[in-house]
């Protein structure tokens, strides 16, 4: 499957993506996975694109070694570029039957290069090491190589794991260096934390005055966060809001451009193809943009070349429209369902002491189910409920009515008083939705594929000052306001 703006391969799946820049282009090297298929191991595809919204797939580009080889699965690792023009990729190489010490598929580090574009790759054998003492054998991964300007030589971060210490509390990204890209030496960690199993897919860069360390958290959360520093050797300071998405995306890494700087991760699929499903490794490739604030802080949204492949279709809902329901609920429809791929912008003006407010999506005419992207001022959070929560049946707890919302759907921010734009793309069963530009929301949503949009409020007031659906240029659709169905219960 491919739509504007996102990137799936046909019959296949978009694991962890290692993105290089080049002379405008992007070149997006990613896991290629193939679940049910026999793929013979984990090769690296490619895809390119110069605009982050169309792609074009060039093929498999690093082959599994085969059955007996080292890199028969070959996994995450980086692309940099020497001063000669030599193109290098070090990627992590794993082969379920080589055992390592802790009796676990032994995970190496391993190197290849290109002299025609990233075209084809010789591999180098001789370059490939194994964890250094101190370390689990079985984690060593994800090899992210950049250039250290200040020290003179090339610097590798690793995830890994020490050997010793509580299980859950081992991760930690190792380092060596280099100063020929073929010989590596360890050194000392380069970020020790003892608090995570695992830092996986890390990176680091420079932007201006901050040094950013990215990371996916490989733990009871499962998210892509990020530290900022002044200095390359830190400390590292935890921003207020540390994450770039929520649950559904992993294994985010960035490349920058024109003072630009994209992150490239997938939004995870569910087993089954339902809501209920437990999430899977690897899904459908989806793009942010980060922004730095003069603190240093980042914000992230969508890229503007991706809001702008869908089409304006004009005001829904009216604008100054207000919902009240101090000690109760309010909300207002469209009167026919939205179209399967569509962008919804809705800003309110939430008034003091109001504890809901939000957009329901792909909801029944009554509004009584459906999905609910819900801001909650008190709580300092935006996430995402659907209603009924489980299959109905006789009791309460058939349709989980004790759970407030989809748990690993949560996404803090700071929502007080005033102006707040809820900026959603829908495309068949993804969803990115984003809160005043800054706090990013994606998921699924598999079990609804039809309905309509409105707004609602919850024990307080607000007033739509925008309420715009558009779609794609090809499945333009008039959504009008459902009168029957629009009220705002007096004070």
């Amino acid at each position: 499957m491919t739509a504007q703006g996102f990137y799936q391969p046909n019959g296949a799946w978009v694991g962890d993506v290692i993105p290089w820049q080049e002379e405008g282009v992007f070149h997006l090297f990613y896991l290629h996975e193939g679940r049910e298929a026999a793929q013979g191991g984990m090769p690296w595809h490619r895809i390119l694109t110069d605009d982050v919204v169309n792609f074009r797939e060039t093929g498999e580009t690093i082959a599994s070694g085969g059955s007996s080889a080292d890199d028969y699965n070959i996994y995450t690792g980086s692309i940099v570029k020497d001063s000669n023009g030599t193109h290098h990729a070090f990627y992590t190489g794993q082969n379920p039957s080589n055992l390592g010490q802790d009796g676990r598929a032994l995970q190496l580090i391993m190197h290849a290069t290109s002299n025609d574009g990233m075209n084809s790759w010789q591999r180098h054998p001789e370059d490939t090491f194994g964890a250094s003492a101190g370390y689990e054998t079985g984690d060593w991964r994800d090899p992210y190589v950049f250039w250290d300007e200040q020290a003179g030589l090339w610097r590798m971060l690793i995830t890994a794991r020490h050997n010793r210490g509580p299980e859950r509390r081992r991760g930690v990204i190792a380092q060596c260096t280099s100063t020929d890209l073929s010989r590596w030496e360890p050194v000392e960690p380069f970020w020790d934390p003892r608090r995570y199993i695992a830092h996986e897919c890390p990176e680091v860069f420079q932007w201006g005055d901050w040094w950013y360390l990215v990371y996916s958290e490989f733990s009871d959360a499962f998210t892509t966060r990020y530290r900022m520093s002044r200095n390359l050797n830190g400390p590292w300071i935890v921003p207020e809001y540390d994450t770039l998405d929520g649950r559904a995306y992993y294994a985010s890494k960035s490349a920058a451009r024109n003072g630009r700087r994209f992150f490239f991760g997938w939004i995870a699929s569910k087993e089954e193809s339902c809501d209920e499903g437990a999430w899977q490794w690897a899904g459908t490739l989806s793009v942010l943009e980060a922004e730095q604030r003069e603190d240093g802080a980042l914000a992230f949204h969508p890229p503007a070349e991706f809001r702008s492949t869908f089409y304006e279709a004009g005001d829904v809902l009216d604008s100054g429209t207000r919902l009240v329901a101090h000690d109760g609920y309010a909300d207002i429809l469209t009167a026919v369902d939205t179209p399967v791929s569509f962008r919804l912008q809705a800003n309110f003006e939430i008034e003091e002491g109001t504890r809901e407010v939000g957009v329901l999506l792909r909801a029944s005419e009554d509004g009584d189910e459906g999905y609910a992207l819900r801001l909650e001022p008190q709580r300092g959070r935006l996430v995402l409920d659907r209603w009924p929560r489980r299959v109905a049946g006789t009791e309460q707890w058939h349709v989980a009515g004790d759970v407030p919302f989809a748990v690993e759907l949560e996404r803090p921010c700071p929502i007080g008083p005033g102006a707040h734009e809820l900026d959603i793309i829908v495309d068949r069963d993804l969803c990115v939705a984003t809160l005043d530009d800054a706090t990013v929301l994606s998921t699924r949503l598999y079990d609804r594929l039809t309905g309509r949009a409105g707004a609602f409020v919850g024990e307080g007031a607000a007033t739509i000052s925008q309420f715009t659906i558009a779609s794609r240029d090809h499945e333009k659709t008039v959504v009008s306001v459902d009168e029957n169905r629009a009220f705002t219960p007096s004070v």
